[in-house]
This record gives C-alpha cells, sequence and structure tokens, in this order.
C-alpha cells in the first residue's frame, strides 16, 4: 500500500511538470505569432499603429514596392516612410515589399501569368482601400536590354491592378532613385510609369527620384538605401504630395 502511495505521488508529479512545461511554451509561441513578417522580410503594423500600439481605425494602405519602400537601410521597419506615413493618418498598413524587385527584374512570374507569392496577386488579395506603386529603380539595371519588357510590364501591372480592384484608390509615385548620376533610362522609365499611370486614371506623385538627390547624410552605410534621417525626408515629401491629392 505504501509502494502505491509513492507511485501515485511520483505520477501526479510528472503530470503536474509536463503541464507547466507545455503551458510555457503556449505563452512564449503566443508572444512570438505577433510578430510574424510578410513576404520580403517585411514586418508590417498591420491593423496595429505602431507608435500608440492600437488598433488603427483608417483605411486599408498597401504597398507595392522594393527595397526604398521595404524600409532597407533603416534601423527598424517603424522608421521607413511608409510606416511613418501610415501611423500619421491611422492606416493598417500592408507592406510586401521586396529588396531588388522591378517589374521585370527579381520577379517569381512574368505578367501577366503571376505566380501567388509575386506582389501583384498578394495585394490584390488583401483588397486594400488605397494603393502605392513605387516600382521602376531596379529595372534601370536591366536598360536598355530588356527595355520593351520592362514598358510591357509596367502597362501590364497597372492596368491588372486597376482591373482588378476597381474601388481601390490607385497611387503611383515616380521611380526613386538613389545617386546624384542619373543614367538615361532613369527619365526613360520615369516617362513609361507615368503615361501607364494616366491610363488608368491613377494619382501620380512626381519628383519622387530626386527627394534624397544631393544628400549623402542620408543614405544608410552601404550607399544604396536611406537612412533613418532619409526616410523621414521621404516621409515629409510624400506627407506634402499626399495632402496636395487630399489625403
Amino acid at each position: 500500500m505504501r509502494e502505491t502511495r509513492k507511485l501515485v505521488i511520483l505520477a501526479a508529479g510528472f503530470v503536474a511538470v509536463v503541464t507547466l512545461a507545455l503551458f510555457t511554451v503556449s505563452a512564449v509561441a503566443g508572444r512570438n505569432t505577433g510578430s510574424a513578417e510578410r513576404a520580403g522580410g517585411s514586418s508590417t503594423s498591420g491593423d496595429t499603429d505602431r507608435t500608440a500600439g492600437t488598433a488603427a481605425t483608417g483605411p486599408r494602405v498597401a504597398f507595392y514596392g522594393d527595397s526604398y519602400t521595404l524600409g532597407t537601410g533603416a534601423s527598424d521597419p517603424a522608421r521607413r516612410w511608409s510606416s511613418i506615413v501610415s501611423v500619421e493618418r491611422g492606416w493598417n498598413e500592408f507592406n510586401p515589399s521586396v529588396n531588388g524587385l522591378g517589374f521585370v527584374n527579381n520577379r517569381s512570374s512574368t505578367p501577366p501569368d503571376y505566380d501567388a507569392d509575386d506582389e501583384v496577386p498578394q495585394v490584390i488579395a488583401d483588397n486594400p482601400d488605397i494603393l502605392f506603386v513605387t516600382m521602376g529603380l531596379n529595372d534601370n539595371f536591366s536598360m536598355p536590354e530588356r527595355a520593351d519588357e520592362i514598358q510591357d510590364a509596367i502597362s501590364t501591372d497597372l492596368r491588372f491592378l486597376h482591373d482588378s480592384l476597381p474601388a481601390t484608390r490607385i497611387i503611383v509615385v515616380e521611380p526613386f532613385w538613389y545617386t546624384d548620376d542619373r543614367p538615361e533610362s532613369v527619365e526613360t522609365i520615369i516617362g513609361w510609369v507615368r503615361s501607364a499611370a494616366d491610363d488608368i486614371g491613377a494619382d501620380w506623385v512626381p519628383d519622387a527620384s530626386h527627394w534624397i538627390e544631393g544628400h549623402p547624410e542620408w543614405m544608410a552605410s552601404d550607399g544604396l538605401h536611406p537612412n533613418d534621417d532619409g526616410y523621414a525626408e521621404m516621409a515629409t515629401r510624400m506627407d506634402a504630395e499626399l495632402g496636395r491629392l487630399g489625403l
């Protein structure tokens, strides 16, 4: 009888230890699920205001872009221009931007045969109220060899987004640029993007290729991307343009 009682006590202790361990693992997992990242390594604010830590009540806003919209070079994703602007306006930000992405560069698929992990179907599935298109910088590195392909992809992407999201306000931003030296392709691609934006009746944000021009102190240590100060300046300039557009 005494041996039986010992076995019961040992079994109860074992169950208690296992239960405590499972509770601890569950609690840690629960804390970690709130920091999930979207495609391209971009942390998104989802439905949360980054600064205040409260639920944002404004419209859902998606950003289709490259590293300059992903926030590469910033000390934290909250310091990229898209998140600064979104927090200021109470927008719910969805930002699946990808390093090195262009209308043809670093794409997982060729428009209009989009793979599921391509940014275009991602933002369409998100069904945002507002969509920013901030693309074109990286396509300069494929000019002039892929010029026709780039021009076709620009038109195809914007037309597909417009037709798939008829209720979404689309804002097309002049492609960003990162050095004071500007190859001829920069203006060529800007012209193609502007024309495609006009064709679908999108809002146009001009001069963005000049926003950090002449300010090496606004660049990160890699010399390719803005730092926190550079993104803050981009947010200030974007804020002024959005005010002009009534947003």
